[in-house]
């Protein structure tokens, strides 16, 4: 059987300025990062038809697996299978964290015969976006720490800074660390922590904002801390929200690569779905919107996080609506929530599929109550059996929904036009009618307990003694219209990683909440989960290294 590393190193790639001219775009539009990628300009996305706009389709899936679902697989099928039936498409989704790449999970550009090129690139230091953020972000924390050293101006409470550094990879060790040691020349001790590069809230800003005097305007509304008669003290106090744009200048112009099949894919921002919003950025999207007839974008994880947060974050702040949601899950990942284990996954078990099914139903429930059509993409492998197919269609058709059979892994585009078509449909037929989970009148508490209640299907939120006077205080600050990114494990509608399926009645402990004035949104932190995620017993990195020709081998 083929790699994927070897079908992608196998493609036939057009000049990155033909998939340009697909678009529309001309050479001047576009800033060459060799052969087969490039950044479309600030000029080119001003210059963009404001009055034009595509059909967006969202795809998510049902909670992840080990079995593995392919959500980014099929977001690259079906972009090809809309092109192959005439529907001129692009594809949005998110760049990849180094983090992950280096620890358990791999690339992150599809797989099989449904992969964006480069694939390498695009999985190792791509454009350098994420660079720009770590160091934007670590500029603001050394422009804080230096700010004290010299005398204080502000009278920051070194005890309420807020603002923690970033890395792009999985270290524990950092999580939390105690700075300015070593005596009056390093600075004034205090205790701090690192979170991963994606979680970082200038992440979210460069995939919120609009354009460049938009990303300068919420870089400087970032609040660091707080002065000891709590006072809120931002990036613009501490004037640091110039320089910060100057690094992210070059970022925030959306990234231009294609597919096997040479069509034009934008792939732009990374925020986790589990510790962050989980969406590529708001400007690719709307370029992508003025560029075609249909934009297919993913969400991360499955659609509890992913989904949840695309509609009700990313949706509520971009003035964005969904034609269509495409919902994705596999015989094998559907066994695993019906209790099989992975070592069994191979053996015929429709009664375990028939179990299964009853997160997938869950995610179709939740996402029918923002107004969207749905329709199931069963992602096939070898291996699936007749029968377990049958089971997944004939629960799918209880559900008045259409389980389509795609082949895109093995077929490329061609194995899903019956998908593509399906999505069309539902995309043509007027059925949309979004609307997002709550009001942004409701308080923050509720919009928590809203997302818990009605997403997760929790009996009771916990909140950690402080927490509502937190966001109460926020509220009176003029918070409180904002939306809520709940962070959480992405394995279970729970907070438990391991309870799989379709629990219900369970209780969601707050732990922490962190305000994102900047991007838009207040983070509530539950459960156990970290924001800067460790490396497994045996990371990725163990075995990834260069072959006797000078290629990367390990990785995917």
């Amino acid at each position: 059987m083929t790699s994927d590393i070897q079908i992608a190193r196998a493609a036939q790639k057009l000049p990155i300025q033909d998939i340009a001219a697909r678009l529309g775009l001309g050479a001047r539009d576009i800033l060459p990062h060799g052969h087969d990628k490039a950044k479309i300009t600030h000029d080119a996305l001003a210059r963009l038809p404001v009055h034009k706009a595509g059909r967006l389709i969202l795809v998510t899936a049902i909670n992840p697996t080990p079995a593995g679902e392919g959500k980014t697989t099929t977001t690259v099928g079906l972009g090809d299978a809309l092109n192959r039936i005439g529907k001129r498409t692009t594809i949005c989704i998110r760049e990849a964290s180094l983090g992950p790449n280096f620890g358990m999970k791999g690339g992150a550009a599809g797989g099989g015969r449904a992969q964006i090129v480069p694939m390498e690139e695009m999985n190792l230091h791509f454009t350098g976006d994420f660079h720009a953020i770590t160091s934007a972000h670590n500029l603001l924390s050394a422009m804080i720490d230096n700010h004290v050293y010299w005398g204080n101006a502000l009278d920051l409470d070194t005890r309420r800074i807020t603002w923690r550094r970033v890395m792009d990879m999985n270290d524990r060790a950092l999580r939390e660390m105690a700075l300015g040691l070593g005596g009056i020349a390093n600075g004034f001790p205090r205790q701090t922590g690192f979170d991963i590069t994606v979680a970082s809230e200038v992440m979210a800003i460069l995939c919120l904002a609009t354009d460049l005097a938009d990303l300068q305007s919420r870089l400087g509304r970032i609040v660091i801390g707080y002065t000891r008669d709590r006072r809120a003290v931002t990036a613009r106090d501490l004037k640091a929200d110039g320089a910060m744009t100057v690094l992210l200048k070059d970022a925030l112009q959306p990234n231009l690569v294609q597919t096997l099949e040479n069509n034009p894919a934008l792939v732009h921002g990374g925020p986790f779905a589990n510790i962050a919003h989980g969406c590529n950025s708001a400007i690719a999207t709307r370029a992508a919107l003025a560029l075609s007839d249909y934009v297919v974008t993913e969400a991360g994880f499955g659609a509890d996080l992913g989904a949840e947060k695309f509609l009700d974050i990313k949706c509520r702040i971009a003035n964005l609506a969904p034609s269509a949601v495409v919902l994705v899950a596999t015989i094998r990942a559907l066994k695993m929530n019906g209790g099989v284990a992975r070592a069994d996954l191979s053996t015929r078990d429709p009664a375990a599929v028939r179990r299964g099914c009853a997160n997938l139903g869950r995610h179709i429930e939740n996402l029918r109550g923002y107004g969207l059509p749905v329709v199931v993409a069963l992602n096939h492998f070898d291996g699936d059996a007749e029968a377990e197919i049958a089971v997944l269609q004939d629960y799918c058709a209880h559900h008045d929904v259409r389980a389509v059979l795609a082949r895109h892994w093995a077929e490329g585009g061609a194995g899903a036009e019956d998908l593509a078509r399906e999505v069309v449909a539902l995309a043509e037929s007027g059925k949309a009618d979004f609307h997002t989970l709550y009001p942004s009148s409701m308080p923050l508490w509720q919009k928590i307990e809203t997302i818990c209640a009605r997403i997760y299907r929790a009996a009771h939120v916990e909140a950690a003694p402080g927490i509502r006077a937190q966001l109460e205080a926020w509220e009176e600050a003029g918070h409180g219209a904002m939306p809520v990114c709940i962070a959480k494990t992405q394995y279970s509608f729970t907070t438990d990683p391991n309870q799989r399926g379709a629990p219900d009645g369970h209780t969601i402990p707050v732990r922490e909440v962190r305000l994102n004035a900047g991007a838009g949104f207040v983070v509530a932190i539950c459960g156990e989960i970290m924001t800067m995620p460790g490396l497994p017993r045996h990371p990725s990195a163990e075995t990834i290294g260069l072959d006797a020709s000078g290629q990367v081998e390990g990785l995917f």
